[in-house]
């Protein structure tokens, strides 16, 4: 893709490589699974779940692990990371967040820690491909702020985002309702990275 933005190719490259090295142990699936399963439980039985930007898959294996049978595919990036979901048979496209690609609908279409890496200006984009992609129910699990701030992220400009990425989803799509939220702590017995996450719902509107 000739036109990725500047985080695109932050991720798409070296950085992208080592946040692997940096989030490949499997003791954080159980963090991830504990996580899964607060937010699961607040919905009725789902067949098919779409993440984009998922890395090596671990949000998905979580999943898999509490529903067994579900059809779950990833969007990624990060050629290195493919390989991973390669190797463990998940079903993935190796491609930007912000492509044009239409993967169909699924019950369940959500991203964690990635709205807060993608360029500003995408976000209309981004909310875009999580609504179509979602047949009822949509999840952003990232970091919080109530008005849009750019942070240094490990030495670099420009590569972190934080702000209320939920509200603005809800304000762009009038038939989406919050139904339920929450935060993990850094320090909670099952951290998760200071993460907060918000569970959407499509309402059929007369």
């Amino acid at each position: 893709m000739s036109n990725m933005t500047e985080q695109e190719k932050f991720w798409e490259n070296k950085f992208g490589d080592d946040y692997i090295e940096r989030n490949s142990d499997r003791r954080l699936l159980l963090s991830k699974i504990v996580l899964f399963s607060k937010i699961l439980r607040r919905i009725g039985p789902i067949d098919s779940v779409i993440e984009f930007g998922c890395n090596i898959g671990l949000n998905l294996d979580a999943i898999t692990f509490l529903i067994p049978k579900i059809q779950v595919t990833g969007i990624e990036i990060n050629s290195k990371a493919c390989e991973s979901l390669k190797k463990k048979n998940l079903k993935h496209f190796n491609e930007s967040f912000l492509s044009e690609s239409n993967y169909g609908q699924f019950d369940l279409s959500f991203t964690k820690g990635v709205l807060i890496h993608t360029n500003p200006d995408k976000l209309k984009l981004a909310y875009k491909k999580l609504y179509s992609s979602s047949r009822k129910y949509i999840l952003i699990a990232e970091y919080y702020n109530p008005s849009p701030v750019s942070l240094e992220y490990r030495g670099q400009k420009d590569k972190l985002f934080k702000r209320d990425f939920a509200g603005e989803l809800l304000e762009m799509y009038p038939d989406l309702k919050l139904i339920d939220y929450g935060f993990t702590h850094h320090l909670d017995a099952f951290p998760d990275d200071d993460t907060t996450w918000f569970l959407l719902e499509k309402e059929l509107l007369n």
